[in-house]
């Protein structure tokens, strides 16, 4: 059974100064759900001890997310600033370098607090655009007739494309939880993170 902190502290100080034994505390405290062998074993760690907190360093170690690894995950995940377009993927990182895949996600969101942003096209319309496109739009209502007008919508999406398709998933960037940096890049840019 576990106990939680503030019960650690109560049992040890009503077994200290009140010398309450495991029995005595369980009729006091129905409620808690304690067992009797947990408390004895709680009493057994405060005698070798003399304290009811964990040992340092007890449990089990780290194995993937260790100090090497950390770094190495870093150097990957991140683009280097002398070279754009370098970073690498969760499961390429995994690949690489041979450690699990889910232990390189935790060390990109736990260790290293990055957050991932997926690119997604934004439209920038000025007021240049804005004039344009109202220009263009009522210069193309006028070849139509009144009758066929309620039948005519405009979309800013491509029907027909030339280039490759691209899977718009793996494009994904890795910064800081705390960067404003991405949003305000994104307003000046053709993209934007979200």
């Amino acid at each position: 059974m576990t106990f939680s902190d503030e019960e650690k502290i109560l049992i040890k100080s009503l077994h200290l100064s009140k010398e309450y034994h495991a029995s005595r505390l369980l009729a006091e405290f129905p409620d808690k759900g304690w067992t009797k062998r947990s408390i004895n074993r709680l009493f057994q760690k405060l005698r070798e001890t003399g304290t009811v907190d964990r040992r340092v360093g007890s449990g089990r170690p780290r194995s993937a997310r260790t100090e090497e690894n950390i770094d190495l995950v870093d150097d990957l995940i991140v683009s280097q600033e002398d070279k754009p377009q370098t970073h690498r993927t969760v499961r390429e990182i995994a690949r690489e370098t041979g450690i699990p895949q889910s232990s390189v996600v935790r060390i990109i969101k736990k260790d290293l607090r990055l957050k991932c942003f997926k690119r997604r096209r934004a439209y920038d319309q000025t007021d240049q655009n804005s004039a344009a496109r109202l220009m263009h739009s009522r210069l193309l209502l006028k070849k139509f007739p009144k009758s066929a007008v309620d039948f005519i919508f405009f979309t800013n999406e491509k029907v027909f494309t030339v280039a490759s398709p691209a899977n718009s998933q793996n494009d994904r960037v890795y910064a800081p939880r705390d960067a404003w940096t991405c949003q305000i890049a994104a307003k000046h840019s053709a993209f934007a993170y979200t």
